[in-house]
């Protein structure tokens, strides 16, 4: 069936009306709303790392063409536009849907409302409407014209599907590397990451988590320093334990208890002393006295304990390995590990952890972008980075010679705040909002970056939402569980992303 003359204008002029309307609404809606249009594209797994530049080239792109589209002597070149841009937007969809571990935000508008499928559909329908358009103006072309004759319209289409597509694939795999391995800041949250979430509220706020295994949640107590409770991972309460521990006419300033069945710590880096019993009995013996005082003290085995100390002789920050046998205790430091900016102290600080899935001891400083991952017997150690992009730590620190002592002589800038691990993956509580977020989420919650220790790479960011208004005070987890306390409040969800492995131990 052929179209007369008058036809054929009529549907080029219906062509470039619709596309006009499609490229003006998008455009303006993400101007208008262009914060949140620029959030949604940081969040997304295909151009994340670019959202700065395609969030202005996007609208940008879409007005030009619907101002050439406007006129008869640039419409040929605006329609070939068009089916680009449309290309490019249902690749998009395309590899959104098939090959992306999530799916992110739609794009505003009207079309937010659209599903992924039902947009990918709609793209497609303004493709082949570009391509009619095309294919009608190309056979009212003269003779002589080169795109007239349908070998040189078939090559120029292919040419310009295949370089549409090909920048969509260059993008997500350029975006991909920079996010996991030269992360500019930009944080990435898959949808819905963590479900089955369930709250319960304690007597009172004094509680701190002690320790965890197998399903079990085990809590410790500023006020009763000698109370266990535990809970099982569906936050029914199993029991309450009471240690038995020696008396000695101690001092005790900050007492804490590590719980890593099947035996448990109870320590105090001011006195200092560490006692070591079995979670079966729950009776303690006396292993270490006023051999080293320490700040932070994690168990590694019933026989060995890392700890942060301050070295005698540097007056700095270190970490040291101790090891209890029947008839001594053995205290050894090794001082290059932590290393120093400004004094040594302040700009070291840090939460320290120790992995058994991995065999690996973890310190995460907290004013610099790095943690160090330290093999359980204090020699080799790797490096590592979180997101952000405080290399250096920015401490101040003043003397007061009249004490003889040194302290912050103002607030630093906080950038990891609290640290957990389990099997391959390192959990980080961030202090600092990325590129692309918004800003009232970090007031309605609290931020958690994942690294693959393994990979040495950046995986992926959720959200811990607040209670009563109040951040989490600390959080562990155990496998694919999330547990944190936030004040009174003892809660756990489930992670659940393509992002993340539970460990399964080899057998």
């Amino acid at each position: 069936m052929k179209f007369s003359p008058h036809h054929k204008y009529i549907f080029i002029e219906a062509v470039s009306f619709l596309s006009i309307l499609l490229f003006v609404y998008a455009a303006i809606s993400k101007l208008l709303d262009f914060e949140n249009f620029q959030v949604q594209l940081g969040q997304s797994p295909l151009v994340g790392s670019f959202a700065g530049i395609i969030s202005w080239a996007v609208p940008i792109i879409e007005l030009l063409i619907a101002g050439l589209l406007l006129f008869s002597s640039t419409r040929f070149l605006a329609l070939w536009a068009a089916f680009s841009l449309m290309t490019v937007f249902t690749a998009y969809i395309f590899i959104i849907l098939n090959y992306s571990p999530f799916v992110p935000c739609s794009c505003g508008g009207i079309l937010e409302k659209m599903g992924w499928q039902e947009h990918f559909i709609f793209n497609l329908l303004f493709m082949i409407l570009a391509a009619a358009g095309i294919l009608i103006l190309a056979g009212m072309m003269p003779k002589v014209h080169p795109i007239s004759k349908p070998a040189a319209l078939a090559s120029a289409f292919t040419v310009t599907m295949l370089l549409s597509i090909g920048i969509v694939t260059l993008l997500f795999i350029a975006s991909e590397d920079i996010i996991h391995h030269r992360n500019n800041f930009v944080r990435r949250f898959p949808k819905h990451p963590t479900a089955s979430k369930k709250t319960i509220q304690l007597p009172h706020a004094a509680y701190y988590i002690a320790g965890y295994d197998k399903g079990q949640i085990y809590l410790g107590n500023r006020t009763e320093p000698l109370a266990v409770t535990i809970f099982d991972t569906s936050l029914v309460e199993r029991k309450k334990i009471r240690i038995d521990l020696p008396k000695y006419n101690f001092s005790y300033t900050v007492p804490r208890l590590a719980v890593k069945p099947p035996y448990f710590y109870f320590s105090d880096g001011n006195v200092p002393c560490i006692f070591i019993g079995d979670t079966v009995s729950w009776k303690a013996e006396l292993k270490m006295k006023e051999k080293a005082y320490f700040s932070i003290l994690k168990p590694i085995d019933n026989n060995k304990a890392v700890i942060r100390a301050i070295d005698s002789k540097t007056k700095n920050n270190t970490l040291g390995l101790f090891t209890f046998s029947s008839s001594s205790t053995a205290l050894k430091l090794n001082g290059s590990l932590l290393q120093k900016q400004v004094d040594g102290i302040f700009d070291t600080d840090g939460s320290l952890l120790y992995n058994s899935q991995v065999d690996k001891i973890i310190y995460t400083y907290s004013y610099r972008n790095e943690f160090l991952i330290i093999d359980s017997k204090l020699g080799s150690l790797t490096s590592g980075h979180t997101i952000d992009t405080t290399s250096h730590a920015q401490v101040s620190v003043a003397s007061i010679k009249s004490k003889n002592i040194k302290t912050l002589a103002r607030q630093p800038k906080l950038v990891n705040k609290l640290t957990a691990s389990f099997g391959s993956y390192l959990f980080v509580n961030a202090a600092l909002i990325g590129k692309y977020e918004p800003e009232i989420m970090w007031k309605q919650a609290s931020i958690i970056d994942v690294y693959n220790l393994k990979e040495n790479t950046y995986a992926f960011s959720f959200y811990v939402y607040n209670i009563e208004g109040r951040t989490m005070d600390e959080f562990v987890v155990l496998n694919d569980r999330i547990v944190s306390l936030n004040g009174r409040h003892l809660t756990v969800e489930k992670l659940k992303t393509n992002y993340y492995k539970p460990f399964y131990p080899s057998r």
